[in-house]
């Protein structure tokens, strides 16, 4: 018999790409919870499972419906939902179906370690888009020496199971850091193996976004120095190719200095409402000039307030206008004003182990001519812009 049905990645048809064009507001993020199961090393924003303060901040049920009805008004076609730990919650389902009723194509970022077989029955009923796990070892022990959380190795084994059994295919990751980068390759092995299309990693972390000192002494102690981060991407071939691709865009005549603009990113084209209601542009960027209280201003009224503030930004930081503001590698380094104001609390801030990394990528991506794409299964970059998760 002939098939009369096809599979059309959404990037891939024409209304996508016309809402970019134009800057339309096409997807947001919802964190539902910063509360978590584990207790992650490196870790930009868990707070304990059973943290009250926490709890009682988060948004409602009907605040989270409202919120969404909001942004469906505005043209947003595809949220994601993320923590925290998003099965923490123990309205998830209920959150989960009002926002697929609403025509919202929805993914998931989770731990996998608290998925049940009535979440499976969720998904089977109701797609996700995307379920997107993380993996944080190869054994127990490094697993869990990542999670701090005894036990997590087993749950995350069972969800894995649960999904693929119940045939909801999820997309694997993975965050290489100091604890586990003995198993960088073991990882990739078990993301390859069980991914539904690729799998991805990222050796490069980030701060709190709470600014507390003693994780942020944990995160440090968990990053690689730029030679490492290099070499763990370079062990992989199609990771080595995507690098060498952007080294072969680079524009080695810097640009004019004048007029910089302060973000590079597509900044203003989503956004991300924060589990206690905040909004923000991207999910690192919270400077407080940037971010409003959805309990206060209307959704649309404040994404519009905040996007045109981020476009009409322009830089006259001397020190930034001669060094990253015409900066030929800004792509093939994690700097980006949201990141610079997590290390040093300011937008134009230099951080140099972001500079040293773009340079060694650089170093190591002119020494190849490889071009050869990603396969099915291969590894891809991380978004810029994804927290350690």
């Amino acid at each position: 018999m002939t098939g009369f049905a096809s599979y059309t990645p959404l990037p891939e048809f024409d209304l996508w790409r016309a809402l970019e064009a134009k800057g339309a507001v096409a997807s947001c993020e919802i964190e539902l919870t910063a509360r978590c199961n584990n207790d992650c090393r490196h870790c930009y924003i868990n707070a304990p499972a059973a943290d009250r303060a926490a709890r009682a901040a988060e948004l409602t049920l009907d605040e989270i419906v409202g919120l969404a009805d909001q942004a469906v008004e505005m043209g947003v076609l595809w949220c994601t939902l993320s923590g925290g730990e998003p099965l923490l919650r123990g309205d998830f389902a209920d959150i989960y179906l009002a926002l697929k009723k609403r025509g919202l194509l929805v993914s998931l970022f989770t731990n996998a370690c608290l998925i049940r077989p009535q979440h499976v029955e969720l998904f089977r009923a109701y797609p996700p888009r995307d379920v997107e796990v993380t993996i944080y070892g190869a054994t127990r022990e490094t697993y869990e020496r990542v999670t701090r959380a005894p036990g997590s190795f087993d749950a995350f084994l069972r969800g894995v199971e649960l999904l693929e059994a119940g045939g909801i295919g999820a997309r694997y990751k993975a965050t290489v850091m100091r604890s586990n980068l003995h198993e960088a390759d073991a990882m990739a092995s078990f993301g390859k193996a069980h991914t539904k299309d690729y799998f991805r990693f990222d050796p490069l972390l980030h701060l709190r976004y709470d600014g507390d000192a003693g994780r942020n002494a944990d995160i440090c102690a968990e990053r690689l120095t730029p030679d490492e981060i290099v070499a763990v991407e370079q062990a992989d071939p199609q990771r080595a190719a995507a690098v060498r691709d952007e080294c072969r865009k680079v524009d080695f005549v810097a640009p004019s200095s004048e007029h910089v603009p302060l973000f590079r990113c597509d900044v203003a084209q989503s956004f991300v409402i924060g589990h206690e209601g905040s909004l923000r542009l991207c999910s690192s960027l919270w400077h407080p000039d940037f971010v409003a209280d959805l309990r206060k201003e209307r959704l649309a009224d404040a994404w519009r307030r905040l996007a045109a503030a981020a476009v009409a930004a322009r830089v006259d930081d001397a020190a930034f206008l001669s060094s990253c503001g015409p900066c030929a590698i800004a792509d093939l380094c994690l700097w980006c004003p949201a990141h610079a104001y997590l290390e040093h609390g300011s937008l134009t801030a230099f951080v140099d182990e972001f500079c040293a990394t773009a340079h060694a990528r650089v170093e190591a991506g002119a020494a190849a001519d490889d071009t050869s794409a990603p396969d099915q299964h291969s590894s891809v970059a991380e978004p810029p812009c994804e927290p350690n998760s």
